[in-house]
């Protein structure tokens, strides 16, 4: 599709993909079959992505909450993200020169996922078009603790001074310290809250929510999240749609 250069895009954009079983369940379907569509869907969206040139995505594939899931569907989600993970679609994505990363404990999965995780960040890690970040075993809550016990490690062994502690310095202890927090959250399936994703990078991000449920979220779908955002000022916490200053809230 063509993209208006005027039209001022989101460069990050994290999606909160929910309703696969409620999906399934509504048309008499096992869950599987609800994270099976869920991933095409996902497919779709990279590529609607890659077309609009948008920067980076975040995708919340797995949270750290899945595993109090049923066993079965636990063991569904892995597969799916393995099925994702296979040669033909890696390869696809890495024609598109897209660059793919994971965020979250990867030691909660198999010794085989982590590899072929960082299998797909190697052949990968020199693309220069859209950055693809799963969030995989991932929690907000964690992504922060995480952070406090390495930089609490690093002042226990004397290369980092309290005093030196502030917002740029965590900063670059998150898992997404590679990245600009996103412009834009996208969450599916009707609900209105974030999820224990992102809770440090969601400062100032602009939340968009929609009934439909992710398996038949498509390009028209998010275009009308875009022109949501595109209609927005963003202030972040002042009068200035460009100020950045620390505030508590939209003035």
């Amino acid at each position: 599709m063509t993209v208006d250069p005027e039209t001022k895009l989101p460069e990050h954009i994290a999606i909160i993909m929910d309703g696969n079983s409620r999906w399934a369940k509504s048309r008499g379907l096992p869950t599987k079959s609800g994270h099976r569509h869920g991933a095409e869907a996902a497919r779709k969206i990279v590529n609607s992505c890659v077309d609009r040139n948008i920067k980076y995505l975040t995708l919340f594939a797995f949270s750290s909450e899945n595993w109090l899931r049923p066993i079965k569907e636990v063991q569904g989600l892995l597969a799916l993200f393995l099925t994702v993970l296979k040669r033909k679609e890696i390869n696809q994505l890495h024609k598109n020169n897209v660059r793919l990363r994971f965020i979250g404990n990867r030691s909660g999965f198999s010794e085989k996922l982590q590899v072929n995780m960082g299998e797909v960040e190697e052949l990968t890690k020199n693309n220069t078009g859209t950055t693809v970040i799963a969030a995989a075993n991932y929690g907000g809550r964690w992504d922060i603790t995480h952070a406090a016990k390495n930089i609490a490690r690093d002042i226990e062994q004397g290369r980092l001074s309290s005093a030196e502690i502030d917002l740029k310095l965590m900063q670059g202890y998150m898992s997404t310290n590679e990245y600009p927090d996103p412009d834009l959250c996208i969450r599916t399936g009707g609900e209105h809250r974030v999820s224990n994703f992102l809770l440090w990078q969601f400062a100032y991000t602009e939340l968009y929510f929609t009934d439909c449920y992710w398996p038949d979220f498509n390009d028209s779908e998010l275009q009308c999240a875009l022109d949501s955002y595109i209609n927005r000022q963003r202030r972040y916490g002042g009068h200035q749609e460009d100020n950045r200053a620390e505030g508590t809230g939209d003035a």
